[in-house]
């Protein structure tokens, strides 16, 4: 039966000091779901120890039994008891294998439904805070809490439980069989142990931090360098580049080594408690076969006790460290979990029924910052199947309008209705749904031109995928290249120019095919011919659609059915293409503005050499 994972995501902010405690309970969910397994694998984890510690006890009755007199072991040949010894090594094997069989789809389980509820958080928080966090330090924290799922839970069920439980067996059978001083050395030396690892291990864990911080610093600025390396190249910065990013590990070079030095004082203390507990358990259990109180094969039982014990003990330090390692990037992974949705939908919010849409800005206020207002009263409607143009200087506004349309941030004030309700009162998913767009700044998937125009609409059909190619004025650029359609565009698109990477926009908004079409600078990037063929083209996809043009361009939006002209936030001007012109007022003057600076390089073409 498929289990399902805890569902949404965490409330509330995240406290600022988050108790390890609340890590794991957060986790255990997660893991419960698997609870059938979870039981029989710590049957199978006490089955193993039991088997562990039964071991060195069959092995006793073996050493005693040979140093019996000769005629007396003659007659007990210790057949069952090999037979027991040998039952019992492979027990403990067997019983091992079976709870990391039995677990391993549980740890696997537990790290996909994490991750992937983390994606999912992600994607639905707002776009500001995007905007404010680096992608490099985000998919290093959710690479490193995903990773230390697996290792918390490896290190608790196959390391420090079994570890547990065979201390509390070790101790109940030296208790039974021995004097009281072999259970007290036994547990003072745990306890100074537990303690000194402890205290130490608390305060090497700033050092994590710090060192994780720098880490994720280190690597911000390497995506950062390497997402923008044109930029590089164009400004000669690589070894600017190199001092920035080696300026960042020379920091985190001089937290490991501290760490490091913490690290040794550590594994030297704990080293003089085992050695020091050893000597001690030894010497009595010597005293007692000298005194007569105990045979060599007591000694031989303790021995393998103290063996039994040192290992898992020598490595508790370091399985203690490294379960607070894991908790505390656990922690900033569920940290993301956190974080407030800016923009969610409301509990009673709506589907938006397909079919022709009206949209309408009543009075719409907005600003990134509450310091800096953008929009100032912006009141408009675009009639379905009507075409609204929004033209205006650079920083006026302009893109703004989409992003609030898209829902991407919430009006400070008015809003934004849909067919005659508030798109606050309708579900995101159904909203986008209904919307195309082609931005200004085209981003493109590191994967095939035919998948970044199925991207638009991924259950596409192929004829449907090179139809819309086709109108973008696209396929014959794609015809021409070696592998066609699946030629990769690199990282973010960079192996194609701007132009291409527009039209590869165009054709995916057009393979939507929604009933809201928004052209955000759609044609900025294109040369003049190329231009002209896509305007057309968008004008004759447009008619039956809902579309916002924003557009720098004049000469692209003359036929819209009404051009707004926006100015500092403000709608200063409103009208078809010929009324603005005859208003002689703003939209005029860019109109002969425009018209002059195409002129020019005609003039300059023409004149004479």
């Amino acid at each position: 039966m498929r289990r399902t994972a805890p569902s949404a995501a965490l409330p509330g902010p995240p406290p600022k000091d988050r108790h390890d405690w609340q890590t794991v309970r957060t986790l255990i969910p997660y893991l419960w779901a698997w609870k059938g397994r979870v039981l029989f694998a710590l049957v199978c984890l006490i089955g193993a120890k039991l088997a562990n510690v039964a071991v060195p006890l069959v092995f006793k009755d073996i050493i005693d039994t040979l140093g019996m007199p000769a005629e007396k072991t003659a007659m007990l040949v210790p057949l069952g008891l090999l037979a027991a010894y040998g039952a019992l090594r492979f027990s403990t094997s067997l019983f091992t294998e079976l709870r990391e069989l039995l677990f391993a789809r549980v740890t696997q389980q537990a790290v996909r439904a994490i991750a992937l509820q983390v994606f999912e958080h992600l994607h639905a928080l707002s776009l500001r805070f995007h905007l404010e966090r680096q992608t490099g330090g985000l998919t290093r924290d959710i690479e490193r809490g995903t990773r230390a799922i697996g290792s918390l839970i490896s290190y608790t069920l196959y390391s420090i439980l079994p570890t547990l439980v065979e201390i509390v067996l070790v101790l109940g059978v030296l208790a039974y069989k021995y004097e009281n001083s072999f259970v007290l050395i036994t547990v003072a030396a745990l306890t100074i142990y537990i303690s000194f690892t402890v205290i130490v291990t608390n305060w090497r864990t700033h050092l994590r931090r710090e060192a994780n911080e720098l880490d994720s610093a280190a690597n911000i600025r390497a995506v950062d360098s390497l997402l923008n390396y044109e930029t590089v190249k164009y400004f000669n910065n690589e070894a600017f580049e190199a001092q920035r990013y080696d300026h960042q590990l020379q920091k985190w070079e001089a937290a490991q080594v501290k760490s490091q030095r913490s690290l040794s004082f550590l594994n030297l203390g704990q080293a003089l408690i085992v050695s020091s507990a050893v000597a001690l358990m030894m010497w009595r259990a010597a005293a007692g076969v000298a005194g007569g109180s105990m045979t060599v094969g007591d000694i031989v039982l303790v021995n393998a006790f103290l063996i039994q014990l040192y290992i898992p003990l020598n490595f508790l330090g370091v399985l203690y460290r490294e379960i607070r390692q894991s908790l505390t990037d656990i922690e900033r992974m569920f940290t993301l979990l956190r974080q407030h949705r800016e923009v969610q939908d409301a509990p009673d919010a709506r589907e938006l029924a397909r079919g022709p849409c009206t949209i309408e800005f009543a009075h719409v206020v907005f600003g990134y910052d509450v310091k800096r207002q953008i929009l100032y009263d912006v009141d408009f409607s675009i009639p379905a199947g009507k075409t609204v143009a929004v033209v205006g200087h650079s920083g006026a506004g302009k893109s703004t309008l989409a992003r609030l349309l898209y829902r991407f941030y919430d009006v400070s004030g008015g809003g934004i209705r849909v067919n005659g309700s508030d798109i606050r009162a309708i579900t995101q998913s159904s909203l986008r749904a209904a919307i195309g767009i082609v931005p200004q700044d085209t981003v493109l998937f590191n994967d095939t031109l035919y998948y970044n125009i199925q991207y638009g609409r991924p259950e596409a059909t192929h004829d449907e995928v090179i139809a819309a190619a086709r109108a973008a004025q696209l396929h014959e650029f794609i015809a021409r290249l070696p592998n066609g359609y699946q030629t990769n565009v690199g990282e973010r698109g960079l192996k194609l120019s701007g132009g291409e990477k527009q039209r590869v926009a165009i054709a995916r908004a057009l393979l939507k095919n929604p009933p809201i079409l928004i052209f955000d600078e759609a044609t900025s990037a294109l040369d003049s011919k190329t231009e002209k063929a896509i305007q057309a083209q968008l004008e004759q996809v447009a008619i039956g659609h809902t579309t916002l043009v924003i557009a720098h361009r004049l000469s692209t939006v003359m036929n819209a059915d009404e051009i707004l002209v926006i100015d500092q936030g403000r709608i200063i001007e409103r009208g078809s293409h010929r009324e603005l012109l005859d208003l002689g007022g703003s939209y005029a003057q860019m109109w002969a503005l425009q018209q002059q600076d195409e002129a020019e390089p005609e003039v300059k073409l023409a004149a004479p050499a």
